[in-house]
């Protein structure tokens, strides 16, 4: 059983990869870039991923380029939908990567985090399988939130403060100074 899992972090990927491995998966990671900004903020993820991948003996697949200016045109004035476009970006490209490389599934690290839309990730998952002709593989991996964060600490890994986009970071400032 071939999965192919779209990573966002290396420390959201931790549990998840734990558990699909637990099940028999195969699993080969797929690093997408351009929704995280500035690109400095993308070089460090991808950074810290290439340095646990190769810790835990994982393929990943890094998406080449940085298109912030796609990115942002597809969110200009639709704003208030950006995580819909995002998610919806991140998966599209997973499964198309997922079925060219003939693998049986695809799945997001997404479902790992207790900050994102379950209902809206799974819903996108299931849309762009049927579109893509590759099952979208889901399981709720919140219930390791507590496990990935102590790991990933204990490994010094980089951990980000914030989703990815340009507009998570702005919410991360204006949250923290009111």
């Amino acid at each position: 059983m071939k999965l192919l899992l779209h990573i966002c972090c290396a420390p959201c990927s931790i549990y998840p990869l734990e558990v699909l491995r637990e099940k028999g998966f195969e699993v080969m990671g797929f690093f997408y870039r351009n929704n995280i900004h500035p690109y400095n903020e993308c070089k460090r993820r991808e950074d810290a991923l290439k340095a646990y991948a190769e810790q835990i003996g994982l393929r990943v697949i890094y998406q080449e380029g940085y298109d912030l200016e796609g990115f942002l045109r597809s969110l200009v004035f639709r704003e208030d939908q950006r995580c819909r476009f995002c998610y919806y970006d991140r998966l599209k490209t997973s499964a198309k990567m997922a079925k060219r490389g003939k693998f049986d599934y695809f799945s997001s690290t997404l479902l790992y985090s207790r900050h994102q839309n379950h209902e809206l990730i799974a819903e996108i998952g299931e849309s762009v399988a049927k579109t893509e002709g590759v099952t979208f593989y889901y399981e709720d991996f919140r219930k390791g939130w507590k496990t990935g964060v102590e790991k990933s600490k204990q490994m010094g890994m980089y951990r980000q403060q914030y989703c990815g986009c340009i507009y998570s970071e702005k919410e991360r400032f204006f949250s923290a100074n009111g």
